[in-house]
């Protein structure tokens, strides 16, 4: 089956923009105390590991997106002349005692529950400029995808995030879909 391309416009993200998915993180002066413009960063479940990532060919498609469960991650380009763009859908992690979702319920490797998200929920932001975006705990992602062959990008998350925290949905597989973005 040929899957359907569904074209998203990228919002440039922004805390206004972005908000339901996590926190758009700026430059604050130095000094400055903690408060609500910071990243507010759920790293409990382990020992934090912050790193360099380099990313390549990343084209502005995907059909895969993946969120993490017991963690908020952050992600910021290295280089703020360079676009980077982040495919979203809300949080969707159950607890199948409390909530009754329907019969769309899956168990994920790591053991929690969750909705895949629909298709007509998937957004694209763009991020310009010297940024960070934090994803809430639960936050489904793709990317970050960009232009350039590579790319680095800082990112924190746990140590063992993608070894035991990390469910990815496959859109072409489950819906026959794959998205495009559009600048």
């Amino acid at each position: 089956m040929e899957a359907t391309i569904v074209k998203l416009k990228a919002v440039e993200a922004t805390p206004e923009t972005f908000k339901e998915f996590g926190q758009v993180i700026q430059a604050s002066a130095d000094g400055e105390e903690f408060g609500p413009h910071d990243a507010q960063l759920d790293l409990s479940q382990g020992t934090p590991r912050l790193y360099i990532m380099r990313l390549r060919d990343q084209a502005l498609k995907f059909s895969k997106i993946t969120h993490h469960a017991s963690v908020t991650q952050c992600l910021g380009g290295i280089g703020t002349d360079i676009a980077w763009y982040l495919g979203v859908a809300k949080p969707s992690v159950v607890d199948p005692n409390l909530e009754h979702k329907g019969d769309n319920v899956l168990k994920a490797r790591s053991g929690h529950f969750f909705v895949p998200p629909a298709v007509d929920s998937v957004q694209v932001f763009k991020v310009t400029g010297p940024k960070f975006l934090k994803l809430h705990r639960g936050t489904w992602h793709a990317g970050p995808l960009f232009r350039p062959h590579a790319m680095d990008f800082y990112n924190l998350e746990l140590s063992n995030t993608d070894m035991v925290d990390v469910t990815t949905y496959n859109f072409k597989k489950g819906n026959a879909t794959m998205f495009v973005i559009e600048d």
